[in-house]
């Protein structure tokens, strides 16, 4: 698969659109008066800046870390001026290096993901903490109990309180605080990133930003760079919900708890090969999970002697 152009292009469109939400882009409505730069050259931009980065550590046999670190990332010269990076002219992107790893790297810092974790016309560190631990940490929060408060907001006059005071106040509510500890230290280390994923010092109504949090088990994050830093230091972690979502896809069903066996066994494995891409897919294709799937699927197996063999195809054979 990774030797072959299709393949690759199969798991971007497919696999990673569906795993990062990509296909929300087009759905999210951004404020333009507060937001004037949003346009479609640029959600166009953020859509195919994450598809050409996951594109080419899968061409490259990344680890698949390098999704969290990586000091690259794809750009043309409208989101190259969104993010600050110099010397990058025209509408054709490239592989760009970034000037500053402290406030970009990875897909914490992708535009795309930044953007569709917002609201209208404010940031939300309820919906990146949850699309985190949704889709990179693989620890999904219970669904909110019914008739949840909305925050508060500024009575007429007053001057708007920050986001954290906001929810401090809302984390009173007992009932609210159990998934509110663990949810919100995650969005708040991202809260540099605007709605649209620039960086940014103050927030939208002039507070200066704080991307402090404390996370159970005494973590502290002081911003991006300590989240990602977090992340980097628990690979399994990451890799193990990277091969629960690409098993999903592959075996066209939800990955039971009977399941998770195979996928410690995969991540185990693949640890001895740095994570890479390669080693997690095929880890997936020989399991026997797959193996008696009958479900259809659109990968494309690795194979030393035939690369381009589709798993559906080799499945039936099996």
């Amino acid at each position: 698969m990774i030797a072959d152009e299709r393949g690759v292009n199969t798991l971007v469109e497919d696999f990673a659109a569906q795993w990062l939400n990509l296909r929300r882009l087009e759905e999210v409505n951004i404020n333009t008066v507060l937001f004037p730069q949003y346009d479609v050259s640029l959600i166009e931009a953020f859509e195919t800046e994450t598809e050409m980065f996951v594109g080419e550590t899968i061409k490259t046999d990344a680890p698949v870390t390098e999704l969290l670190n990586a000091d690259y990332t794809f750009v043309n010269e409208r989101l190259a001026q969104h993010y600050g990076v110099e010397d990058v002219y025209g509408s054709r992107f490239r592989k760009a290096s970034l000037p500053n790893t402290q406030q970009r790297g990875g897909l914490l810092a992708h535009g795309a993901l930044l953007t569709v974790t917002s609201y209208p016309g404010r940031t939300s560190p309820v919906l990146r903490g949850k699309w985190l631990l949704d889709n990179l940490l693989g620890t999904p929060p219970p669904p909110p109990p019914p008739n949840v408060p909305i925050l508060p907001e500024a009575e007429a006059g007053e001057i708007p309180a920050s986001i954290r005071d906001r929810l401090a106040q809302h984390r009173e509510d007992p009932v609210c605080a159990s998934c509110h500890v663990v949810i919100d230290p995650l969005g708040f280390a991202l809260e540099n990133f605007d709605v649209i994923g620039a960086w940014r010092d103050f927030d939208e109504v002039g507070n200066p930003v704080d991307p402090n949090g404390n996370y159970p088990g005494g973590v502290e994050f002081a911003g991006f760079v300590d989240l990602r830093s977090w992340m980097m230091d628990r690979p399994d972690r990451f890799a193990h919900t990277l091969t629960e979502k690409l098993m999903t896809y592959a075996l066209g069903r939800r990955v039971e708890y009977y399941d998770q066996p195979i996928v410690r066994q995969i991540v185990r494995d693949a640890a001895a090969d740095d994570y890479s891409w390669s080693a997690i897919i095929l880890g997936i294709v020989n399991s026997l999970a797959f193996k008696t799937s009958i479900a259809p699927v659109q990968m494309a197996q690795i194979d030393e002697n035939n690369p381009g063999v589709n798993i559906a195809t080799a499945n039936a054979q099996n």
